[in-house]
């Protein structure tokens, strides 16, 4: 699976973005499809995952309630919608994927991952 990401940019605290994951050669019919983000000096953080064939969902808990994560079938896409953005979620953002055969409970080890997208910045202004 070869993953194309988009979306990011600089913004003020408080508005949104929208990051967007597609896959080409292979769809993510049995795959799930997350954003991490890393910050200069700090690990690798899982922000969202979506299940595609079931759409089971975690967000960690910095983004839960002003993160929404969604699939499009017809675009064969993973969104990311950032609402309320703060200082803190100013990261690279990259995507992945996972066979779902390494399990839902595999999802926070990054190293469990296969697939990567490039990465895209998000820098939010206070």
């Amino acid at each position: 699976v070869q993953l194309q990401a988009s979306g990011g940019g600089t913004v003020q605290a408080g508005a949104s973005l929208r990051l967007s994951c597609a896959a080409s050669g292979r769809t993510f019919s049995r795959h799930t499809v997350g954003w991490f983000r890393q910050t200069p000096g700090r690990e690798h953080i899982l922000v969202a995952a979506i299940r595609w064939r079931d759409e089971l969902t975690f967000y960690a808990d910095a983004v839960r309630g002003r993160f929404t994560l969604s699939r499009d079938t017809a675009r064969n896409s993973v969104d990311l919608q950032m609402n309320s953005l703060e200082p803190e979620d100013t990261a690279l953002y990259y995507c992945g994927a996972i066979e779902d055969r390494a399990g839902w409970s595999r999802i926070s080890d990054r190293d469990s991952w296969q697939y990567w997208g490039q990465g895209t910045q998000v820098t939010v202004s206070s």
